[in-house]
C-alpha cells in the first residue's frame, strides 16, 4: 500500500472487518439505542399529546373564540360584540353539591360541576350519551357524568336533586366535546339547561358561577384578531378570552413543559451515554490496534485509518439510531393505550418528525463526539507505540481533531436550547450535568495521584489494588464517572422522593382544613356558626367573604396593552380571588409596609403577596386597578405579605380595604377544620346542605387525593426516565470495565505467571472497586442532596425532609451493584490462558 486509499477502498475494508462481528461495538449500540429510544419516546408522546390539543381546538373549547366572565352575564353592548363576530352558544357553569332525592345511605352528597347550557350547545362535537347524541334536554333533565353515577348509585330514570330543584336523569354522558376546555373540575359532571339551572335558585347575587360565550365565528375571521378586539373594546369587563389555536393553554403548558422536562432528563441519559460510547470504542480500537498497526506499516496513512474506523462506528451508530427510533416512535402507541382515561385527550397513533429528526441528530453528534478522541488517539500514534500500547498510553489529539470536537459539541449545545422552549431552565440543566461530569473528572483524578502517593500496605492484594488504581491502562477516570453519576442519581431520587412523602404525611395533614364551605349568604353568618357548633363543637371555623377580580393595571402598565404576559404572571390571566378585611389573614405575614387600622374609610388600599408583587415590578405605594363585577377599584399598594400556600387555607393574593368592596353582591367562603369523621361529619353536610341549599362543600381530602394521584403519575415519569439515565450509568461502567479488559488480561496473565491464584486476584480487583465505591459515596451524597435540595426547596418549596434510612440503603445497595458488575466483568480474564493472552498482546 504506497498511497493513500479513496473512499471506495476504505469502505471496502470497513466492511470487510465488520464481517468479523460486532463484539467490540455492541456497547455503542446499547449506549445510543437507549438514549435516542428514550429522546424519540418522550418527544412523540408529548407531540401526540399536544397536537391533538391544537388539531382539535374548535371541538375543546367548544367554539373558534371563547369568552368567560364570573358572577356576570354579558350585557347588550357586549352580547352585540359577540355576534358580529359569528354565532353564540351560552353556557353556565358552578359547583354545586349533588343529592339523591328521597335517598338514604352513601355519602350525604357529592360536589359536581353543573353546568348548563343553551339550545345552540355545542357549536362544534357531539354531546354523546350512552344512548346515542343528547338532542334537546328539557329543564327538569340532567344528563350526569359516570363518575357521579357510581358515587350516588344512581341510574337513568332516578331523581337527582340541586339546590331547590329536582331534575330526571335522563342518561350517562358518554363524551362531553369541550370537556378540556373546561380546565381542571373537582368533581364529576352533570348538564342541564340554562332554565334547569336557574330553577336550582343557585345564581345568586354574590354567587361564584362562571357564564362562557362559545363563538362559531364566520368564514375567514381571524379569530386572534377578534379577541383582541373584544380586550380593546371592553377593557374593564374581566373577559378572559381564549381562540381555537389556544384552547386548553394550561394543559398544553403542563404536557409542554413536563415534556421539555423530561426530554432534558432524556438529553442527560444520552450524554452520560456517550462516555459509554467513548468507552467501547476505545476498547473496540483496542482490540484492532494490532490491524491498525498492519495497517500503518503496509502504508496507510491516518486519515485512511480515520475514514475506516469513522465507517465502522458510523455503521453501528446509524444502526442503534435507526433501532432507537424505531422504538421511540412505536413506543408511545402502547403507551398511550395504558394510559387510557388518565390522559386529557385521546390522541390516535401518529409518528411525529420533529422529534424523531432531533433525537436521530442528537444520537449521531454525541457518537461523533465521544468516538472523536479514542480515534485520533489511535489514528495519530506510530505503529511501534500501538504494539506497545497496553503499557504505552500515551494520548493526544490534533489540532483538527480539536476544532472538529469543539464544533460538534457547540452544534449539540445549539441543537439543545434551539428546541427548548426555555433556553434558560434547558441550559441550567445542562450546564448542571456538565458540572457534576467535570466534578467526577477531577475527582477521578485526585483518586490517581492520591494512589500513587499513598504509601505502599504491607498486604500484597491490598497493595495491588491500590496499585490498580493508577496503574498504566487503568480506567479509574471512567469508572469514577459512570459510578459517581449512578450513586449521585440514586441519591437524588431516593431524597426527592421521600422528602415529598414527608410533606404530604406531616405538613398537609396537620395544616389543612377538612372542609371548605362556599357561597355562604353573607347575612345567614349567625345561622352557619351556630349550625357548625352544634353539629362540630370542636370544628374551628374560619369565614371569609370571597370575590372574584381581574388585575387590569399594574403600576404604569396596563394588562391589556402588553403583547406578552411577564414570566410566572400567572395571576394576570382572567380572574383572580379577592377577599376584604381588617385585620392580616390567616395564613399570611406582612413582610412590607403596614396593614391599615380597624375601620378605615379612605381611599381604596391593597395588600398583595410579595412575590406577586416581585414579578409585576411593583412595591408600596404602586397603583393596582382591580376590576371586580364589572366596577374598576383603583386602589394603592399598602403592604406586602408572605402567603403560606402549604396551609391550604383561604391564601388570597389580594386583600383589599373593607370600605371598598362591603358594598358589593358578594357571599361568604369558610374552612372547617377538626371536624369528626364518619356519621358525625355526614350529619354536618346534611345539616348544611337542608339549612343552605346553595352551599358547595369541598371535601379537602378528596382533592387531595386528586392531587397526590397527579404527583404521584408525575413522580413515575420522572422515575422511570431517570432510570434510564441510571441504565446509561450502569453502561458506562461496563464500557470501562471492558475499555480496560486488555490491560487487567496482561496483569492477570503475569500474576499467574509469579503464582497468584484466581481467587487471590479477583480479590484484588474487589478490593479495587470497593475502595471507589466507598470513596465515591460521600462525593455522590453530596452531589445527589445537593440536587435534591434544590428542587425541594427551591421549586416545590416543601420542607426538607429526607428520608437518610433509604439514602444509606441506596448508596449500599449502589456500592454493591458496583462490586457485583466489575467482578462479573473479572471473571471471562480468569480463564485466558497466558500463551493465549501473550500472543494477543
Amino acid at each position: 500500500m504506497t498511497q493513500n486509499l479513496d473512499w471506495r477502498g476504505c469502505w471496502r475494508i470497513a466492511r470487510r472487518d465488520l464481517q468479523q462481528g460486532l463484539r467490540g461495538l455492541r456497547l455503542l449500540f446499547v449506549c445510543l439505542f437507549l438514549g435516542v429510544g428514550t429522546l424519540a419516546a418522550i418527544g412523540n408522546l408529548t407531540a401526540a399529546i399536544t397536537g391533538e390539543i391544537s388539531s382539535k381546538g374548535q371541538t375543546l373549547l367548544g367554539g373558534d373564540v371563547e369568552v368567560a366572565v364570573s358572577q356576570r352575564t354579558a350585557h347588550e353592548a357586549e352580547r352585540a360584540a359577540f355576534g358580529r363576530i359569528g354565532v353564540t352558544s351560552e353556557t353556565v357553569r358552578l359547583r354545586a353539591m349533588a343529592q339523591r332525592a328521597g335517598g338514604s345511605g352513601g355519602p350525604a352528597a357529592v360536589l359536581t360541576e353543573l353546568k348548563g347550557v343553551d339550545g345552540a350547545y355545542p357549536l362544534y362535537g357531539t354531546l354523546m350519551l350512552k344512548s346515542g347524541a343528547a338532542g334537546t334536554l328539557k329543564a327538569d333533565e340532567v344528563v350526569i357524568g359516570q363518575a357521579l353515577a357510581d358515587r350516588l348509585a344512581l341510574r337513568p330514570g332516578q331523581t337527582l336533586r340541586y339546590g331547590n330543584a329536582d331534575f330526571r336523569i335522563r342518561d350517562i354522558i358518554v363524551d362531553e366535546p369541550d370537556r378540556v376546555g373546561e380546565g381542571f373540575t373537582l368533581g364529576p359532571v352533570a348538564i342541564t339547561t340554562l332554565d334547569g339551572v336557574r330553577r336550582t335558585g343557585l345564581l345568586q347575587p354574590g354567587s361564584l358561577y362562571q357564564i362562557k360565550y362559545r363563538i362559531r365565528a364566520a368564514p375567514g375571521t381571524d379569530v386572534g384578531a377578534a379577541g383582541e378586539e373584544l380586550k380593546r373594546a371592553f377593557p374593564a369587563s374581566g373577559f378572559e378570552i381564549k381562540d381555537r389555536d389556544h384552547a386548553a393553554p394550561g394543559t398544553s403548558r403542563f404536557f409542554e413543559r413536563m415534556g421539555q422536562f423530561l426530554s432534558l432528563i432524556g438529553l442527560s441519559a444520552l450524554a452520560i451515554a456517550g462516555i459509554g460510547v467513548g468507552n467501547g470504542v476505545t476498547s473496540y480500537l483496542a482490540m484492532k490496534r494490532n490491524g491498525i498497526a498492519t495497517l500503518k506499516i503496509l502504508g496507510a496513512s491516518a486519515r485512511d485509518i480515520s475514514r475506516i474506523y469513522l465507517m465502522q462506528v458510523g455503521m453501528v451508530s446509524a444502526l442503534a439510531t435507526g433501532c432507537g427510533l424505531v422504538v421511540g416512535a412505536a413506543l408511545p402507541a402502547l403507551l398511550l393505550g395504558a394510559m387510557g382515561d388518565l390522559l386529557p385527550v385521546q390522541p390516535s397513533f401518529a409518528v411525529s418528525p420533529w422529534p424523531l429528526l432531533t433525537s436521530a441528530a442528537y444520537g449521531l453528534l454525541v457518537a461523533f463526539i465521544f468516538t472523536l478522541p479514542p480515534l485520533a488517539h489511535a489514528r495519530l500514534l506510530p505503529a511501534a507505540a500501538l504494539f506497545r500500547q497496553t503499557v504505552d498510553t500515551r494520548g493526544a489529539m490534533d489540532r483538527k481533531s480539536r476544532i472538529a470536537l469543539a464544533l460538534a459539541g457547540l452544534a449539540a449545545l445549539a441543537l439543545a436550547l434551539g428546541t427548548a422552549r426555555e433556553p434558560l431552565f434547558a441550559a441550567a440543566v445542562l450546564g448542571a450535568v456538565g458540572a457534576t461530569l467535570c466534578v467526577l473528572f477531577g475527582f477521578g483524578l485526585l483518586v490517581r495521584r492520591i494512589a500513587r502517593w499513598m504509601p505502599r500496605p504491607k498486604t500484597p492484594l491490598l497493595r495491588l489494588a491500590i496499585s490498580n488504581l493508577y496503574r498504566p491502562g487503568s480506567q479509574t477516570g471512567a469508572l469514577v464517572v459512570a459510578l459517581g453519576l449512578g450513586l449521585t442519581l440514586f441519591v437524588t431520587l431516593a431524597a426527592i422522593q421521600s422528602s415529598l412523602n414527608a410533606e404530604i404525611r406531616n405538613t398537609v395533614p396537620r395544616t389543612a382544613p377538612d372542609q371548605f364551605v362556599l357561597d355562604i349568604p353573607i347575612d345567614q353568618k349567625p345561622v352557619f356558626e351556630r349550625i357548625v357548633r352544634r353539629e362540630a363543637p370542636k370544628a374551628q371555623l374560619n369565614i371569609v367573604p370571597n370575590l372574584r377580580g381581574t388585575i387590569l393595571v399594574y403600576g404604569n402598565t396596563r394588562v391589556a396593552d402588553l403583547d406578552e404576559l411577564p414570566k410566572d404572571a400567572w395571576f394576570l390571566r382572567g380572574e383572580r380571588g379577592v377577599t376584604y378585611s381588617d385585620r392580616v389573614p390567616e395564613g399570611s405575614e406582612v413582610t412590607e409596609g403596614q396593614w391599615w387600622p380597624v375601620g378605615y374609610e379612605g381611599p381604596p388600599l391593597v395588600s398583595l403577596d410579595r412575590d406577586v408583587a416581585k414579578v409585576m415590578g411593583v412595591g408600596i405605594g404602586d397603583r393596582l386597578v382591580v376590576s371586580i363585577l364589572g366596577r374598576e377599584i383603583d386602589a394603592r399598594i399598602a403592604s406586602l405579605r408572605e402567603v403560606k400556600w402549604e396551609t391550604m387555607g383561604f391564601n388570597y393574593i389580594m386583600v383589599v380595604s373593607p370600605s371598598s368592596l362591603r358594598g358589593a353582591p358578594h357571599n361568604l367562603a369558610a374552612t372547617i377544620t377538626d371536624t369528626a369523621d364518619g356519621p358525625a361529619g355526614g350529619r354536618l353536610t346534611r345539616a348544611l346542605l337542608s339549612a343552605f341549599p346553595s352551599v358547595s362543600i369541598i371535601e379537602v381530602g378528596e382533592v387531595l387525593g386528586q392531587v397526590t394521584s397527579l404527583l404521584g403519575q408525575m413522580a413515575t415519569a420522572i422515575t422511570l426516565t431517570g432510570s434510564v439515565a441510571i441504565l446509561a450509568g450502569i453502561a458506562v461502567l461496563v464500557g470501562a470495565i471492558a475499555a480496560s479488559r486488555q490491560a487487567r488480561a496482561y496483569d492477570s496473565v503475569i500474576l499467574k505467571t509469579l503464582g497468584a491464584t484466581r481467587w487471590q486476584i479477583l480479590g484484588s480487583q474487589a478490593i479495587e472497586y470497593a475502595l471507589l465505591a466507598t470513596t465515591l459515596a460521600f462525593l455522590a451524597l453530596g452531589l445527589g442532596l445537593a440536587a435534591a435540595w434544590f428542587v425541594i426547596v427551591r421549586i416545590f418549596e416543601f420542607a426538607w425532609s429526607p428520608d437518610w434510612l433509604l439514602i444509606a440503603i441506596t448508596l449500599v445497595c449502589g456500592g454493591a451493584l458496583t462490586l457485583l458488575i466489575g467482578l462479573l466483568g473479572s471473571i471471562p480474564i480468569m480463564s485466558v490462558r497466558p500463551a493465549q493472552a501473550l500472543r494477543s498482546l
